[in-house]
């Protein structure tokens, strides 16, 4: 039997709810049709936001929205989206699909989604291709609160007061689509731009987030801390707040051909193994970062994470629509507990993406909508927030799989204590076939009551516009108290929620 120690007494860290946090960019139909569709729509909408799809994320407590990229924001100039919709500037939107962007979802928009979400904001600047200038006069239109010539011109457009900007991006994978830069050509870049990010208001300071690595680009990370730390003055509160990092599951690399939906076995582990890597990741990136920032005061910021699979039949190529299976939600489980698990060093994580677009939580078609796999994952986790990580152990845990490159360990788990003092613990297990029982056992803690709710179904499960509950979350018994804490079986394909009282 499988033991799984828990020890309520033995806090670990602190789970920010922004680890829970979620992107939009101007790709596909994300925002367009799946959030924003307009004020005189059929659809039921508050000020352009579909009702149906703000109601659902709020339910799973969307922490932080970023936005509006992604590679799309080192081509977005913010001016083109404000003021009046019929006087927008046109674009074509060349990074997905070349077709037309009209720029009728703009700051203001942005804004009242995150209002209307209740969630912080996170937007990133055009470092790539826009001026210091153009950031600069984007963050006093957005924040100050005084006579300047950007909070006339925001009055102008119908917002006297200024917005709360709760986290800034200074550009966006400029390694690559953000301006094909060095490391140290983008550390010297960063230095300048976020010079001109003002705090205008200091009791609401602007988390600064630099553009950190593709994947295990190791030389990025150092470069640009090394160039970023040198001759900085160790006063200058705010220099660097975080450093991105940006890792898909791609379990063919970026053969885009292999399927959302019709995969074996094969696949189904060696999608996993890759997703499991992002532990590596974290360790290897989080090492250099200790050695500039040794009291982890730079958070590491994962805004963009998820499968990435071959497009839908049918659909454009360029919008990068997929559907989300029962393999996703293993993925978007395994992701946040690895997260939870290092959020000492890990401060938010931006599914990629929100709607419509990649590992999306929400599927739209027309008036239609639906949830898939991975929103339930979200909806299970969303009791982590804001807890705080406590010490948890698995013995015995057996590697399984079909290639020896290519194992995983059977079960992956992480365990919160919320402020109410119960216990979270969420456990996947990642076999296709086998069911485990496990012993937890509490220490130094008795188990009085035990509530829980599981997503499983087969590998290749998913949800459908005719059947849109074919994938849920249901409520799980297959457990006992005991003298010790509690037994639990778990079964194969699965993703687990329980909510323990000690």
């Amino acid at each position: 039997m499988i033991k799984l120690y828990v020890n309520p007494n033995l806090e670990k860290g602190h789970i920010n709810e922004e680890i829970y946090g979620h992107f939009s960019e101007h790709l596909g139909r994300c925002i367009y049709e799946g959030i924003y569709v307009g004020e005189d729509s059929e659809i039921p909408n508050t000020n352009g936001m579909r009702n149906d799809v703000v109601t659902a994320l709020k339910d799973i407590n969307i922490p932080v929205l970023r936005w509006p990229g992604g590679c799309f924001a080192d081509e977005y100039h913010w001016k083109d989206g404000i003021g009046p919709k019929e006087s927008r500037k046109k674009m074509i939107n060349t990074h997905w699909g070349g077709v037309l962007e009209d720029n009728s979802f703009g700051t203001h928009e942005f804004m009242e989604l995150c209002r209307q979400l209740g969630c912080k904001t996170y937007v990133n600047g055009n470092l790539g291709s826009g001026s210091v200038q153009e950031m600069s006069e984007w963050i006093e239109y957005m924040t100050f609160d005084g006579v300047s010539p950007m909070s006339e011109l925001r009055a102008k457009n119908g917002r006297t007061e200024p917005w709360k900007v709760d986290y800034f991006g200074i550009g966006n994978e400029n390694w690559g689509c953000g301006g094909n830069m060095l490391p140290e050509q983008y550390a010297l870049e960063y230095r300048r731009y976020q010079t001109y990010v003002r705090n205008y208001d200091h009791a609401k300071p602007i988390f600064k987030i630099a553009c950190g690595a593709n994947v295990n680009d190791y030389e990025w990370t150092k470069k640009v801390l090394e160039y970023t730390h040198r001759h900085a003055l160790k006063e200058a509160h705010g220099f660097m707040d975080g450093l991105s990092l940006h890792y898909y599951t791609l379990p063919e690399g970026w053969n885009l051909k292999v399927s959302a939906t019709d995969f074996d076995e094969k696949s189904w582990y060696k999608t996993l193994n890759k997703t499991l890597y992002m532990e590596t990741l974290i360790k290897n990136h989080g090492a250099i970062m200790d050695e500039y920032d040794p009291d982890k005061k730079i958070g590491m910021i994962i805004d963009e994470w998820g499968t990435w699979f071959n497009v839908e039949p049918g659909t454009h190529p360029g919008f990068l629509y997929q559907q989300s299976t029962m393999r996703d939600a293993l993925v978007a489980g395994i992701n946040l507990n690895i997260f939870n698990k290092n959020c000492d060093r890990v401060k938010m994580a931006n599914i990629a993406q929100m709607v419509n677009v990649l590992q999306a939580v929400i599927l739209t078609d027309k008036e239609k909508m639906l949830l898939t796999p991975t929103y339930h994952v979200f909806d299970l986790y969303k009791y982590h927030q804001n807890a705080q990580l406590i010490d948890s152990k698995l013995e015995g845990i057996e590697m399984i799989g079909l290639e020896d490159e290519y194992m995983v360990p059977n079960l992956n788990e992480s365990i919160s204590m919320s402020k109410d003092g119960k216990v979270h613990m969420t456990l996947n297990n990642l076999s296709i076939s086998d069911s485990y029982d496990i012993e937890g056992i509490f220490i130094d803690s008795e188990v009085k009551s035990v509530k829980g709710r599981i997503l499983t179904d087969e590998m290749n499960a998913y949800n459908t516009f005719d059947n849109p509950e074919n994938v849920s979350t249901k409520e799980f018994l297959d457990f006992k108290i005991t003298h010790k804490g509690v037994s639990i079986k778990v079964p194969p394909c699965s993703v687990l929620h329980l909510e323990i009282e000690v």
